[in-house]
């Protein structure tokens, strides 16, 4: 679902989506439909005949709706008119993209969250993960790369304080520099039992 701040990330994805489900789509998308063929004799286009003509027809029809479906409730009424995908999706990339300006000042703000991320507003390891992460994917989208280091240090800085000895352990990794997020990731994991394990014994009040 399309939101508000997210087009690039969301254009990915949905770019990604087509491809595997079915790739014809996406080419009505950024392609276009296919001509019409007008009739001599009677007004408007001739109905398709052909099974290739068919074809055509459904996936400019399942294109767009695929499109629509993307698209909040309360935004539909305003590209619901809009006749084929393509037009449609270049609305969207209006609509939702943003220009110069405000590109600029959402990544002015990615790169304050990433400087103050905190992983303790997030709760569990999997939801800390999948916030930087997406922090870091829509950083890379704005043009800012981060080195694989400093986003592995800065992921370990963050954690809960229950976490300390483990992140240490892990900053002293020889190959802190190279791993990637996800690996980091899968490390972290293998103690998450353990820290959760001993933050319940912490609070556990002495009879």
């Amino acid at each position: 679902m399309l939101k508000t701040g997210d087009y690039d990330l969301w254009s990915m994805r949905m770019k990604q989506y087509l491809t595997h489900t079915d790739y014809a789509l996406l080419e009505v998308i950024v392609n276009g439909d296919a001509p019409v063929v007008a009739s001599a004799s009677t007004e408007g286009p001739i109905p398709p005949k052909t099974a290739e003509q068919k074809i055509t027809r459904k996936n400019k029809l399942k294109s767009k709706s695929t499109l629509l479906l993307a698209i909040p409730d309360e935004h539909l009424l305003m590209f619901h008119g809009i006749k084929d995908a393509k037009s449609l999706w270049e609305a969207i990339k209006t609509g939702f993209g943003g220009n110069k300006e405000s590109k600029k000042m959402q990544k002015a703000v990615l790169k304050q969250q990433y400087e103050n991320f905190i992983a303790s507003r997030f709760k569990g390891l999997d939801k800390i993960y999948d916030r930087f992460q997406k922090l870091i994917n829509q950083l890379e989208i704005h043009g800012e790369v981060i080195s694989q280091e400093d986003a592995n240090l800065k992921l370990l800085r963050s954690l809960p304080l229950a976490w300390n000895n483990i992140a240490v352990i892990m900053k002293n990794k020889p190959d802190l520099d190279t791993m990637s997020i996800d690996d980091l990731y899968n490390n972290l994991k293998v103690y998450e039992a353990e820290i959760k394990s001993q933050s319940s014994s912490s609070s556990i009040p002495n009879s």
